[in-house]
């Protein structure tokens, strides 16, 4: 059985469209992606909406959820920046319990991050 996801592409534009036509052309390489990754969908948020408050921000925060992809690919830019879990804690806004985590139990697993992830593209 598949898990059925949102379309971020529909809903983007449609916000975009609707609320935010000004905001278009910032956002257009995004949307022009086949498949957003998790990074893509705060980023494209953060864009749109700006930068809220900081209790705003720490609520969203925990909430969030992160798939393997876009977890390896973090992981992945620690490696290739030579970052400290506290760096790419902060620089991700993350927990650095998370980040320890995920290295325990993504990189035991498969020996590394990811080898052939686009970090770059997801950050820009």
């Amino acid at each position: 059985m598949q898990k059925s996801t949102p379309n971020y592409h529909q809903i983007y534009n449609d916000i975009i469209n609707k609320k935010y036509p000004s905001r278009k052309e910032e956002c257009r390489f995004l949307l022009n992606k086949e498949n957003l990754s998790v990074l893509d969908i705060i980023e494209l948020n953060r864009r749109i909406f700006g930068i809220s408050d900081q209790r705003t921000e720490a609520f969203n925060q925990s909430h969030r959820s992160y798939n393997k992809s876009s977890i390896l690919m973090m992981l992945d830019y620690q490696k290739k920046n030579k970052l400290t879990n506290s760096q790419l804690a902060k620089h991700f806004k993350l927990s650095r319990n998370t980040v320890t985590k995920w290295k325990r139990l993504f990189i035991s697993m498969t020996g590394n991050a990811c080898e052939n992830c686009e970090v770059e593209n997801i950050l820009n």
